[in-house]
């Protein structure tokens, strides 16, 4: 028996859907981008997707610029290179770990779910969909 995968093998994978809490004492939370990990096919990518309208009904006062900056941000640590700082000289997955540890900051991971995919890729863009769009 080899050990050695084929590509169209099934592998695990991680996501985290990213939420904006524009008024954390509410609870009311909206899903806005989705973050996938893959240790087997060292992946780490992310999606985004602001409504802004909708945004705009549960907090008409919410700073849509800083919302954005953080997004942003999110991205840059998942990409990884200069423009993720510090998280530039960490894995993918110490990357991913950081992105969705908990937190009570605007943007926040919802909790981790795992699966199985033959495209991290792909996944992404139908998590994206499924749990945003």
């Amino acid at each position: 028996m080899s050990n050695i995968r084929s590509p169209e093998d099934p592998t695990v994978f991680e996501y985290a859907a990213l939420r904006v809490v524009p008024r954390v004492e509410r609870g009311e939370a909206m899903n806005v981008g989705v973050v996938v990990y893959c240790r087997a096919l060292d992946y780490l990518g992310c999606r985004t997707h602001l409504n802004e309208r909708r945004l705009l009904a549960l907090d008409p006062s919410l700073d849509l610029k800083g919302v954005g900056a953080a997004l942003k941000a999110v991205d840059a640590v998942c990409c990884g290179g200069e423009r993720a700082g510090q998280a530039a000289r960490e894995s993918p997955g110490t990357r991913f770990r950081w992105l969705t540890a908990p937190r009570s900051t605007i943007v926040q991971p919802g909790p981790v779910h795992a699966g199985l995919t033959e495209d991290p890729k792909a996944e992404l863009d139908r998590l994206l969909h499924l749990l945003v769009k």
